[in-house]
């Protein structure tokens, strides 16, 4: 939790984070453009690991008059339960809700009942005019409160709200642009139009503080990063110019849009300073139709090559299971076309029926059927039912520690060898579920052994190069100890691989993209 002020506040802007390290980007945009109010207001950030009734004292604790929530996907079901205890126990403060997952079918939420105002859209001087009128006693008769789309260019800047505690331990979020120019139906940026640029003058200079006050890593969450290529091109110069070990940058890019003068900016950073975010989502043309999503597969494939071959960015690319329109095995195409391209991660996602967004005109046609609560993610639909979907689920996760986590580069190329890296993942991902019963909580050594026995147990294969390959990537992690399954087929006294230093995740961004 962080707490900006000590003493006691007229208004409290709070949100309940995915976990710790994400700092609520949100919040500090609210706080930076409360004017006047400014100083009557603390930011009260948790996680959705907390106990709800430890919440709701730290928050009384402050005295308010007004609480803003920030509220998302991923915390709604906690933030519902916090309102609710508060609304028992003060009913007479103000409490207002805004963010992504309450500025659509607000009639249909409990939160929103429990709430007095819903602030919908971007609400960066919305609330800090509504919390005027309440503290002037002038109460608007509309719960909901319809927040205009707001000029960028008049926004005061968020980034002096990062303390040295966000520096040091949590990511650090910047933005360059809002909005998103396509239409994709499942994505909430769809709504979001015209594309609109932050002064660049101002952003450098607050991104030189950043930089200044030691900051290395950067996440930044515009949508279209390489949309403006004059834009793009400044910004990565500007950050290449200031290179530092250690210094890593995340962008989410437009696949099919990477020209020339943007790859040879790109070309010269080194090895892990880079990841860009590439949703694909779909290699399905028809499907891609479907959902309104415009993208070049030619142009798409030939920028990873480029990427992945010529420079030193950690390619992160998302596909997603469960469009309408797409079986199992147009899927499973998409995917093996993917592995091709030998990206670092393929986050495999489940289709999320967002509010508000386009998606739902499918639902009849495609038969879609979608979980109830948060997060909303796709259960079946015509062409997949709820078993295979069920496989896909588990497909999804056993991917994500065995695929994408960096824990076994070389072993998970021994998975499918030359057949099928779709069929053959999904037998293993089966299999896993059939032994383990679980997708969570396995432990890496355990991990490590149940991998080694079902490679070492299928025909065939030579049981001495499968535990060759997981006593390399066992060392790549800088770990001497020998595992036991491993020590009847490795007997070599090599010395073990150094643990690399880099602070960044996913072994170390597959070591540094190697």
């Amino acid at each position: 939790m962080v707490d900006y002020y000590k003493w006691l506040m007229d208004i409290v802007l709070t949100t309940l984070n995915a976990k710790y390290i994400h700092a609520s980007f949100g919040l500090r945009y609210l706080l930076a453009n409360m004017g006047d109010l400014r100083s009557r207001t603390s930011m009260v950030e948790f996680d959705i690991n907390q106990r709800a009734l430890d919440m709701v004292e730290a928050l009384l604790a402050q005295n308010p008059k007004i609480i803003g929530f920030g509220v998302y996907i991923w915390n709604v079901t906690e933030t519902t339960e916090v309102i609710a205890s508060l609304k028992r126990l003060r009913p007479e403060i103000v409490v207002a809700i805004g963010g992504p997952e309450v500025s659509y079918e607000v009639d249909q939420q409990k939160i929103t009942d429990l709430s007095d105002y819903v602030i919908t859209g971007e609400a960066d001087f919305r609330f800090a005019s509504l919390c005027r009128q309440l503290l002037a006693d002038e109460r608007p008769p509309e719960k909901v409160v319809p927040a205009e789309v707001p000029d960028v260019a008049r926004l005061t800047l968020p980034y002096d709200l990062y303390n040295s505690g966000d520096i040091a331990h949590r990511v650090i979020y910047v933005e360059a642009s809002r909005g998103c120019p396509f239409s994709c139906e499942f994505c909430l940026s769809s709504l979001d139009i015209p594309v609109r640029q932050f002064p660049l003058p101002a952003l450098l200079t607050e991104l030189q503080k950043l930089i200044d006050r030691g900051v290395k890593q950067f996440k930044f969450v515009d949508r279209t990063f390489n949309l403006n290529l004059s834009i793009s091109k400044t910004l990565l110069q500007f950050f290449l110019d200031r290179y530092q070990p250690g210094l890593f940058l995340h962008f989410e890019m437009i696949p099919d849009r990477l020209p020339e003068g943007l790859r040879d900016i790109i070309k010269n950073f080194p090895p892990g300073a880079l990841q860009f975010e590439i949703g694909i989502q779909s290699f399905n043309g028809e499907v891609c139709r479907l959902i309104s999503r415009r993208q070049d597969f030619q142009k798409l494939e030939d920028n990873l090559r480029f990427l992945r071959q010529d420079t030193g960015v950690y390619l992160h690319v998302d596909l997603i299971v469960g469009l309408p329109g797409e079986s199992i095995e147009s899927f499973a195409e998409g995917f093996d076309r993917l592995v091709t391209l030998n990206p670092h991660e393929i986050q495999v996602g489940m289709l999320k029926r967002l509010r508000g967004t386009p998606i739902v005109r499918h639902d009849s046609e495609w038969q879609m059927v979608y979980n109830p609560n948060a997060p909303y993610e796709i259960l079946q639909n015509r062409l997949i039912d709820f078993p295979t979907m069920q496989r896909l689920r588990r497909f999804s996760r056993y991917w994500d520690l065995i695929g994408n986590s960096g824990n076994f580069i070389t072993a998970t190329r021994l998975i499918w060898d030359k057949a099928s890296p779709f069929a053959s993942f999904m037998r293993l991902s089966d299999w896993l579920f059939a032994k383990t019963g679980r997708t969570d909580a396995i432990a890496l050594p355990r991990l490590g052994e149940l991998l080694f026995e079902y490679l070492a147990g299928e025909p065939g294969r030579d049981k001495q190069a499968c535990a060759n390959a997981l006593w390399k990537d066992y060392q790549r992690g800088g770990r001497k100890d020998k595992p036991e399954y491993l020590r009847p087929f490795v007997t070599d006294s090599r010395e073990e691989q150094p643990r690399s230093k880099s602070s960044l995740k996913r072994q170390a961004r597959h070591l540094l993209t190697s």
